[in-house]
């Protein structure tokens, strides 16, 4: 099944690759070769990230398989080894960013990086490359919950255990897929770094155009704002690392993604105790639910989890969206565009970290399951339970939010633009 998968999104690739080069060829633009050069460099990029994901959560390969093994001695080591399996698996992805992220540079402009409008116009089109087997992608995606809520249906209409088996097969090759469809996500915010700060340097100069300037004052002289370079306006703004705004921007942006993951993981636990009280609630008071003699409330359930869906997500999209808004207030254009780039570079390595975690974890059950180590019921069956439990809320809530939240800071921050430069305090 996942070679089928696999199959798809290289067909995929194959065919946006030559339908790209067939494109470049008929609108006949400059350095069309480049042009294409740059989309094919996002397209490898998204797969080298996904097969990276493939390889740390696939209980078929090691790292998965040595997480299972573990749980013979217990949870923490279960915990240790997931952790460890998902601090690792970040490399892969930032080389393939950074080499992405060059070589679509490089094509764009001719290897002439001087050239800095057209580099970061390939840029802009890798990302365009690494998204354009966004179809398969998200199929793939959506192919994990879907298998694990046929297992659910499957043990509650009470199925022949056969059935269950084999959506737990399934379930386990999407919580593969589900990895690589994160990667693809997050990587693309990353590969889009440089395109995202240019997009702000640029509402900048429309901000001033529009408030009546006509001109930058630097030290070579003034500069005309249409002809202004982005570096001229990083010279106007001071924006270079010996500038405290940018290092505390910098500091500010990594730290937000830590505490907004630590917002949406106490929102899961939180949630979570509301639904074992009242399952346990239902125990208590609707005789017959174990027994099969009777139906439990699910409305209730359903209930609960919405309400917390929506109550608890309140404050982290509040910190959001002040974030940029203070760091606009306080340190200018340097601290927004510090906070920019701390919190891509942190939470680009954090979503992975996640995302591969969680999936490693929840393998690595589904391969004791499978009969290895004890089967169900064993010592590591208990164990690695435990940390599938812990890696769920890293891979389905905190892992997926960064996205939004790299992405969501960086509109607001270009949307408000005009406060960063006219209404600063320092």
């Amino acid at each position: 099944m996942l070679r089928s998968l696999n199959r798809a999104i290289g067909l995929s690739g194959i065919l946006t690759a030559a339908g790209c080069l067939a494109l470049c060829k008929l609108l006949e633009i400059p350095n069309a070769l480049g042009i294409w050069g740059s989309t094919v460099t996002g397209l490898l990029s998204g797969i080298v990230i996904g097969k990276s994901s493939e390889y740390y959560t696939s209980q078929a390969h090691g790292p998965t398989r040595r997480t299972a093994e573990a749980g013979v001695t217990g949870p923490a080591t279960v915990l240790i080894s997931g952790m460890a399996v998902g601090m690792i698996s970040t490399a892969v992805p930032v080389i393939a960013i950074v080499v992405g992220t060059i070589c679509a540079y490089g094509f764009a402009c001719g290897f002439d990086f001087s050239s800095i409008g057209i580099g970061l116009y390939g840029i802009g089109v890798a990302a365009v490359g690494m998204l354009s087997t966004l179809g398969v992608t998200l199929a793939s995606d959506a192919f994990g919950p879907i298998a694990d809520n046929a297992g659910g249906n499957a043990e509650m209409s009470g199925l022949d255990p056969s059935v269950r088996q084999r959506t737990d097969m399934l379930d386990s090759l999407g919580n593969t897929t589900a990895a690589t469809g994160k990667g693809f996500a997050i990587g693309s915010a990353a590969l889009t770094a440089l395109a995202l700060l240019a997009s702000y340097v640029e509402g900048i100069r429309m901000y001033l155009m529009r408030s009546g300037h006509d001109s930058i004052l630097l030290k070579h002289g003034k500069v005309s704002l249409p002809s202004a370079s982005l570096v001229d306006f990083l010279h106007y703004f001071e924006v270079h690392v010996l500038n405290p705004k940018l290092l505390l921007g910098l500091m500010v942006g990594a730290m937000l993604s830590f505490v907004f993951c630590g917002l949406t993981m106490n929102a899961v636990g939180r949630a979570a105790s509301k639904m074992v009280e009242e399952v346990r609630r239902q125990f208590r008071e609707i005789k017959g639910i174990l027994q099969g003699k009777a139906d439990p409330d699910y409305a209730e359930c359903v209930r609960i989890s919405t309400a917390a869906a929506q109550k608890e997500m309140i404050f982290p999209a509040v910190l959001a969206i002040s974030a940029p808004l203070l760091m606009a207030f306080t340190f200018g254009v340097p601290g927004v565009l510090g906070l920019i780039c701390g919190s891509l570079c942190s939470g680009f390595v954090l979503a992975i970290f996640m995302a591969n975690c969680g999936g490693c974890w929840d393998n690595a059950k589904k391969y004791v399951e499978e009969g290895h180590l004890g089967g169900k019921g064993s010592e590591a069956h208990r164990a690695t339970v435990i940390g599938d439990t812990v890696g769920d809320p890293f891979k389905d809530t905190s892992g997926p939010s960064l996205n939004i939240l790299v992405k969501l800071m960086t509109i607001v921050s270009i949307i408000t633009v005009g406060i960063a430069i006219s209404h600063s305090i320092f």
